[in-house]
């Protein structure tokens, strides 16, 4: 599988202005980035377009080595993305800045995030917000077949990949929490949960990451699902 037939250059600008760019100039310099971009990182495949965004977002060439994907091929996981905001699913995200970074074009998905939940959960417990607010939103089942989206917090990472342990079924998991304490041990976790229990994930090694690219990521399986309804991407 493949990403031919999908236009690039200046004939894509379009895709990428709801990054910001919204007059003619801004789209030519979105275009400008992601050909270069290109010249750096493989275009060969889906999981090389999420590579491509990590780039795009992070401004570094080699950060396209530390994406990982979590599913029987590199592409599953883009896949499973694509076919949840085909289908309209949730997208959940654990903060409001992530929440923000999501595109609200090319899409009808509802996006919320868990952040504001939990309290009480929080309070009595002692455990972090995020972590009580994943909880939440998990009981209520907010989780299942959505697209559960990770950008900050590392034990909102930790607190889904219980609920995943539990019998929680996100559609697909964005997960980049970014930070010296439990990032990347949080990320670990999440992937080899996600592996036993056959549910798609993209996350990174290292302890960098962080809300704009979890954003940057869900937004290319966006354009991906964009790319599909318009007959440019077959999925399998």
């Amino acid at each position: 599988m493949t990403t031919e037939g999908v236009e690039t250059g200046s004939d894509d600008a379009e895709a990428y202005a709801d990054l910001g760019a919204t007059t003619e100039n801004a789209m030519d310099i979105a275009a400008t980035s992601m050909d270069r971009v290109r010249e750096l990182v493989p275009d060969e495949t889906l999981a090389d377009r999420i590579r491509q965004k990590s780039v795009h977002a992070t401004g570094d060439p080699e950060f396209q080595h530390l994406v990982r994907f979590t599913g029987e091929t590199e592409d599953a996981p883009v896949v499973a993305g694509a076919r949840a905001v085909l289908d309209e699913r949730p997208i959940v995200t654990d903060i409001t800045m992530v929440k923000e970074g999501i595109t609200g074009r090319g899409h009808d998905c509802p996006v919320r995030k868990a952040i504001g939940n939990g309290a009480e959960l929080a309070k009595r417990t002692g455990m972090t917000r995020t972590a009580a607010s994943v909880l939440e939103l998990d009981s209520e089942g907010v989780y299942d077949g959505a697209v559960a989206v990770v950008g900050n917090a590392p034990t909102a990472a930790l607190a889904l990949a219980d609920c995943i342990e539990d019998g929680t079924r996100p559609a697909v998991v964005v997960a980049t929490p970014v930070g010296f304490v439990k990032a990347a041990e949080s990320r670990g976790r999440l992937r080899e949960v996600a592996a036993a229990h056959g549910v798609p994930a993209i996350t990174n090694v290292g302890r960098r990451g962080g809300s704009g690219l979890a954003a940057g990521l869900t937004n290319e399986l966006v354009h991906v699902a964009s790319d599909v309804r318009n007959g440019e991407v077959d999925l399998p």
